[in-house]
């Protein structure tokens, strides 16, 4: 239970066109937000923006939510981080995630199996990088270090056995990046107790996190930040609002995954609404969006956000103080104003 909430501001990935948030960034950082967070799917990466913000503004963390691990090796990860960290004085937040076989295997071209080993083998590999301690070296069947013939399935061809193993040149600012992991599963949500100072959920809705979690949390060490993200709308038209949501919904219950395996839709079988995400997903697929749409229940979508006007939104707040949440990444306020509000009734 958390009833000290940090606030943050998620921007997310692009859509359609180039979004340059500067204004909305720089309005964040003199309104007192802790950080600004930029995500990545199969279009804007995460880093850039984080570096254009980053130069300028002073003071606001800066997150990704998340870097796709399968998109870079963990050395290349390792060494943007780095790079990132030391231009913007010790500012950045370093969330990784496995992302989703549909993405990895259709655009990144590499072999989903096994994310949970994957991940924990990339984040070591990231903090031998960082700390210096010795040439990186690699015994793990993902990303062996360095590459030997015979060193993981299909990596022979081309390997000349001539790799040594290298320091990082640069000395970093901070040998300890905060790590944070974007995780749904619960063995990936443990695996983010275990070995991160973070946990990036998507789909938080408050009253439920401690059943779906609570054991997976309970490795968490001292200072854990559970930073969920929260689709955040200060409006009178409520029904709007919760349409926009209900939007969102229908794109990740119904399309961001295979129809035998949507890590999604089983996020919100978790919370109760298995039967609702089967039918989501099956309308999508055939092609019937807006019979998904209206299949989405009003209270998921209010669930998981926080809408309506101030008053309403200042009482769903309490939900959120008595959860595990530690840190509201807030989507969906596009001006100074709205960032205000919600800074007033976060941070009172």
């Amino acid at each position: 239970m958390s009833t000290d909430l940090k606030l943050g501001l998620n921007l997310g990935y692009w859509q359609r066109h180039a979004a340059d948030a500067t204004e909305l960034v720089q309005a964040a950082e003199r309104l007192g937000y802790d950080s600004v967070w930029t995500a990545e799917a199969y279009g804007s990466d995460a880093f850039t923006p984080l570096a254009w913000y980053g130069a300028r503004t002073s003071r606001i963390k800066l997150g990704t939510s998340v870097a796709q691990i399968s998109a870079r090796t963990p050395a290349a990860t390792a060494m943007t981080a780095m790079t990132l960290d030391h231009l913007t004085g010790g500012r950045l937040l370093l969330g990784i995630g496995a992302s989703g076989p549909q993405v990895v295997e259709g655009w990144y071209g590499m072999p989903f199996g096994r994310p949970l080993a994957r991940t924990r083998e990339y984040v070591e590999i990231m903090r031998k990088v960082w700390r210096r301690e010795e040439p990186v070296t690699g015994d793990g069947e993902h990303y062996p270090l360095p590459l030997r013939p015979g060193a993981g399935a299909g990596r022979d061809g081309g390997v000349t056995g001539l790799g040594k193993p290298l320091k990082l040149i640069t000395h970093p600012l901070r040998p300890e990046i905060p790590l944070y992991l974007g995780a749904e599963g619960p063995k990936n949500v443990a695996l983010a107790a275990e070995i991160a100072d973070g946990w990036l959920p998507l789909f938080a809705f408050p009253e439920k996190i401690e059943r779906m979690y609570g054991p997976s949390l309970a490795g968490a060490g001292p200072g854990f930040d559970v930073a969920a993200m929260v689709m955040t709308v200060v409006t009178d038209d409520l029904r709007a609002a919760l349409d926009g949501v209900k939007m969102m919904l229908t794109l990740y219950i119904g399309g961001m995954g295979a129809q035998h395996r949507n890590f999604h839709a089983d996020i919100i079988g978790r919370m109760g609404y298995a039967e609702a995400a089967e039918e989501i997903q099956a309308l999508y697929l055939a092609g019937r969006r807006d019979e998904a749409f209206n299949a989405i229940p009003d209270e998921l979508a209010d669930g998981i956000s926080l809408l309506g006007p101030p008053g309403r939104i200042r009482e769903r707040l309490e939900l959120w103080r008595a959860s595990p949440v530690s840190n509201l990444l807030v989507m969906g306020p596009r001006d100074e104003p709205s960032l205000k509000i919600i800074r007033d009734l976060v941070l009172g």
